[in-house]
């Protein structure tokens, strides 16, 4: 079996290292960062549904129907209004002001601390979440295939991290684009094939399997309940939220939409993928209810914790590698497959807003060789710094850590969310070196209140929403650092 998935891994990085070849050939920095915008629209969309799905997203959107049947599917379309917003707001902003790297905005709009800030945010949080999920899909795969062979953890994750940087190294984003739609691909197999295989073991058709699922009380969609974190109405305002920020405002996100050759493209792109997002997820979440069906048809025990507790993100995995050879090559592609997609494009994005936001790349008088110097230097930089965040985890991992390290992440959007409002829907000028300590503030006290909520405020729990209190908090502050004079809406590309 594990010699299976090892020729299976090496043909799959073989044909990314094809695409490599043929997206690369005459790459300078404008393909590297822009595509040359010249990216189909179609092509984007399909792939963002690769770079959105990440590897924790591969095992725990499956694994969390055990305890949370559908409710996931009102994030879903709260995902689609968020889509909606990108697309006639911020697109046409970036697009206006030619933008490479979006936190150019926030230049223009306050200054350069304000750059810098949103900058490094970004970076901050897309370094450690993007690190973390690398590292979840080389954890999984080295307990499930590497281990046995005897190879240490940190083998297996400069393999995983070398790849990535090999095939991104010339082409960047004009490479990752195409990449993105072979990784989308392998994810939507991994989950079709598998649904089609427990299907077959127990002689169910998919309306049958739906209909088992319905009446184990498994796929239960809104939560009626307003002081659970998950209850309907507040999942679909944070899902739009979620996607304002963590799309609209993210560089990894934005750099790829913003390579379509016109803004009415663009929205095509962003308008299409927000349908295929439904789509997707409602296939994920029938998998999840199928793995359930299946370990209840046919008594395959859960995994569990040594507390004894369930562990939802391994019942994917569990019964994808006890269900058949089948089943087992194409998870590992799968993961391989989310692995990638969502480290290659944040390597690109990281490279991007370091050359543009701090290393100054439209300001300074640069020749074309001197840049593409600087940005293959940062561009190992960072790979290096993905590789020793990975290994480094390795001996304090814990599940609870890992939900607290990814939690932490996610404030860094809310100073995003608040900056952005603050500059597209006021004149108002603000102090520009109070910037800094402001978006510092507002995650710390966004941290407090999502930990002390059930005993502040009578049990009531703080889920997704979050982002958007910690981008009022950052926009409250923002207000009290204000200074008298103001700007003109157009020409700071206020709406």
């Amino acid at each position: 079996m594990e010699s299976i998935i090892l020729i299976c891994f090496l043909v799959y990085t073989a044909m990314l290292f094809g695409v490599m070849w043929l997206t690369s050939r005459q790459a300078g920095n404008d393909a590297f960062f822009r595509a040359g915008r010249k990216s189909p629209w179609f092509v984007v969309a399909y792939g963002m549904i690769g770079a959105s799905l990440s590897g924790v997203t591969f095992m725990s959107v499956p694994g969390g129907v055990y305890g949370g049947q559908f409710t996931y599917m009102p994030l879903v379309f709260g995902y689609v209004i968020g889509y909606a917003v990108i697309a006639w707001l911020l697109l046409p902003l970036y697009y206006r002001l030619n933008v490479t790297s979006i936190y150019s905005y926030l230049e223009q709009r306050f200054g350069r601390h304000s750059e810098r800030t949103g900058a490094l945010f970004f970076i901050l949080s897309r370094l450690m979440g993007s690190a973390l999920r690398l590292y979840l899909v080389v954890f999984v795969l080295y307990e499930f295939v590497f281990r046995a062979w005897g190879i240490p953890f940190w083998v297996p994750a400069l393999v995983f991290v070398s790849i990535i940087l090999i095939y991104t190294f010339r082409g960047g984003l004009k490479t990752v684009v195409w990449t993105d739609t072979l990784q989308t691909t392998f994810l939507l197999l991994a989950a079709l094939i598998t649904v089609v295989a427990i299907l077959q073991r127990l002689d169910l058709s998919w309306g049958g399997l739906l209909q088992k699922a319905d009446d184990a009380g498994l796929t239960t969609m809104f939560d009626t309940d307003v002081t659970h974190k998950k209850y309907y109405w507040k999942q679909i305002v944070s899902g739009a939220f979620i996607t304002i920020t963590m799309t609209g405002l993210d560089q990894d996100m934005m750099q790829k939409n913003l390579t379509c050759k016109t803004l009415r493209d663009a929205q095509k792109n962003v308008l299409s993928a927000s349908l295929l997002f439904i789509i997707v997820n409602i296939l994920f979440l029938s998998l999840g209810a199928a793995l359930l069906i299946y370990a209840q048809e046919t008594g395959f025990s859960l995994p569990v914790d040594e507390a004894g507790r369930i562990v939802s993100d391994k019942i994917f995995p569990s019964i994808a590698f006890s269900l058949s050879p089948v089943t087992a090559v194409v998870f590992v592609l799968g993961m391989v497959a989310a692995g990638y997609s969502s480290a290659d494009g944040t390597l690109t994005a990281l490279t991007t807003t370091t050359c543009y936001d701090f290393l100054g790349f439209e300001r300074r008088s640069l020749s074309g060789k001197q840049q593409l110097i600087l940005r293959r230097w940062v561009h190992v930089g960072y790979s290096v710094l993905f590789l020793l965040v990975i290994v480094a985890f390795r001996p304090f991992h814990t599940q609870s850590l890992i939900d607290t390290l990814f939690d932490v992440a996610g404030f860094t959007y809310g100073p995003l969310l608040g900056l952005f409002c603050f500059g597209m829907f006021t004149r108002l000028e603000v102090n520009d070196r109070w910037v800094p300590v402001v978006a510092v503030m507002s995650p710390v006290i966004s941290y407090l209140l999502k930990l002390y909520s059930p005993v502040w405020f009578g049990g009531y729990q703080i889920g997704f929403e979050i982002l958007l209190i910690n981008g009022l908090l950052t926009f409250a502050g923002l207000w009290l650092v204000r200074v008298r004079s103001s700007k003109s809406i157009l020409k700071t590309g206020n709406i």
